[in-house]
């Protein structure tokens, strides 16, 4: 799946040729490469990010931090959208510190979109992307 996604960010190939190796996954696209000076280390791994879902199953839950202007403006227009036209129940959780962001259902831990208990975006989206996500699942 990274492969998909491979283009936004870096390219997995160039981490594996020089000896990372990949020991992990979690959804719905991350993969955890590392470079083990110590094989003997244990690997690291995600957290199982399933249990801190079930806290969000009802209506839309997103959770930010604000270190990104652009994820302001759209989280802003987002919560419109999802109150006033779609008639969701909302809530947003600014992330205030690095222990907040380690209990996050992402292993994204500084954006979420959570409608009813699964999550539906795990980075920033525009209002535009939002409304059709959300046509695909309210039907």
């Amino acid at each position: 799946m990274l492969q998909e996604t491979a283009h936004l960010w870096l390219k997995k190939d160039i981490f594996l040729k020089k000896g990372f190796i990949l020991v992990d996954e979690a959804r719905p696209d991350f993969e955890l490469l590392v470079l083990k000076f110590n094989q003997e280390a244990p690997d690291p791994k995600f957290k199982n990010m399933s249990l801190d879902v079930e806290k969000y199953a009802e209506g839309l839950t997103i959770i930010r931090s604000v270190q990104c202007p652009y994820s302001v403006k759209n989280v802003d227009a987002i919560l419109e959208t999802a109150r006033n036209k779609l008639k969701m129940k909302t809530s947003l959780i600014d992330i205030k510190d690095s222990d907040e962001a380690q209990h996050t259902p992402c292993a994204f831990g500084t954006f979420c979109i959570i409608y009813n208990g699964k999550v539906i975006s795990h980075h920033p989206i525009s209002n535009t992307r939002f409304e059709n996500i959300m046509k695909k699942m309210i039907k």
